[in-house]
Parts: C-alpha cells; structure tokens; sequence
C-alpha cells in the first residue's frame, strides 16, 4: 500500500508565511488567554480592552517581524540574531509601558529607551538587513541600552539605593542579549564571507 510522504521541516527551511502567520495568532491567542483567566481570580490582574489591544498588536508584530527579516538569510546564527533582537526590543516596550525601567512609566527618562529602538530600526533600514550591519547596529543599541541609567542618574542625581542597583542590574540584562545578537549577526557575516 502506498503512503504519502509529508516532508518534514528542518530547523534550516522557512516556515511558510501563511502557516507562520496562523500559528502566531494562535500563539498569542493563547498568551492573552492567561492574564483574561487571572482577571476572573483575582483584582492583581486587571486588563482592560485596550491592554489587550496593545499586547495583541505587540507580540503579533515581533512575530511578523521576526518572520519577515529572518527569511532574508537562510542562517541558523541569522535567524538567532533576528529572535534575540525582537525579543529584546519587545521586552524593552513591555516593561516600559507596564511599570518603567526607571522610576515608573511616567518617568521622562523611560523615553530614552524608545530612542535606543528607533537607532535599532534605522540601523536596520541603513545596513539593508545584512548581518555585518546589523551586529553594528544591536552593539550600538547595547552601548545606547547601557547609557541610559548613565545619563538618567547625572541629570536626576537620584539618592542611592537597592532600586537605583536594581535598574542597572536589570538594564544590563538587556544590554547583554543586544549584545548576544550582535554576536549571533557576526558569526552570520563572518559565515558568508566563507562562503
């Protein structure tokens, strides 16, 4: 009896687009399920339709942009670099708009981190989304990501405390996997120069 042989996907072959596209709404229609459920527990958990609306549009956007860009180079070390980026990028928006990095969400120096993203999406426009490019770009978001605190501690000259260690401690964990895509984009360019 013949069967029919259904290819199977290696890490290396692109996910369609279409397929992708289904299995991140489903994904994300799953995630927004665990704050709805926590809402109907407890008053700690407390959405409404907007929060939704942005985390919806946020986790549905990393993953189209992380699908659209890492389609470009059929690289194992791209693709890791492209996910730590938008992963990062998306953690920075999240606890910014959430609780803020510094102080709380209203506090002015939070801004700062937008610009850090906007050099991020410039760099990325500028270099035409190849590797050497972008390693440039996710070090020079790191060294932007490390600077913030810097800067937000001489112009607000803050008393020193466990919170002020706290943000630092916190901010270099998003320093560190900018740059450990950095990292992932060098051994991309440095594999194509092999080539």
């Amino acid at each position: 009896m013949n069967t029919m042989h259904i290819p199977s996907e290696s890490p290396d072959t692109p996910v369609p687009f279409f397929r992708f596209a289904l299995r991140l709404l489903l994904a994300v229609g799953a995630l927004l399920l665990i704050p709805l459920t926590a809402m109907q527990f407890t008053g700690e958990v407390n959405w409404d339709p907007f929060d939704f609306f942005v985390a919806f549009v946020l986790l549905t956007g990393t993953g189209l942009t992380y699908k659209l860009i890492s389609d470009r180079l059929n690289q194992s070390s791209y693709r890791r670099g492209v996910a730590l980026a938008a992963v990062t990028s998306l953690a920075v928006i999240w606890v910014n708009l959430a609780v803020g990095i510094i102080g709380n969400e209203e506090h002015p120096a939070n801004l700062m981190f937008f610009g850090v993203l906007l050099t991020g999406f410039t760099g990325a426009i500028l270099s035409g989304f190849r590797p050497h490019g972008l390693s440039l770009t996710m070090f020079g978001m790191a060294a932007g990501q490390f600077l913030i605190p810097v800067i937000a501690f001489i112009v607000w000259r803050p008393e020193i405390t466990v919170g002020v260690v706290k943000v630092f401690l916190f901010n270099w964990v998003f320093v560190m996997l900018f740059v450990a895509s950095g990292l992932q984009f060098r051994k991309a360019a440095a594999a194509l120069k092999s080539e």
